[in-house]
């Protein structure tokens, strides 16, 4: 996340394409990670009006150490949007198609 942070100054300048293909997937990996955190909590349902989920630990580290082996850096980044396991995205994504 923090050589995202790091790039995100390069992409507002000379935009993704002018990157290397290392630091592409850097981007795209960070990108869905962040998507990935948006998981609907219990306690914001009155607010969001989503059904909160509750994800065990475990998972939640499961899916981000598979975010960042690149398992799913063909799944739109749409997918990771306020799910709560990894096995929903990937639910998501064939609804998606």
């Amino acid at each position: 996340m923090e050589k995202y942070r790091q790039l995100q100054d390069i992409i507002a300048i000379l935009g993704v394409d002018e990157l290397s293909d290392e630091d592409k997937l850097v981007v795209v990996r960070a990108r869905r990670i962040q998507r990935f955190l948006s998981q609907p909590f219990t306690v914001a349902e009155q607010f969001t009006g989503m059904i909160g989920r509750y994800v065990p630990v475990k998972e939640s580290v499961r899916g981000f150490k598979e975010i960042l082996e690149g398992k799913y850096d063909d799944v739109p980044e749409s997918a990771f949007l306020f799910v709560g396991s990894i096995e929903e995205v990937r639910e998501k994504a064939k609804n998606m198609k």
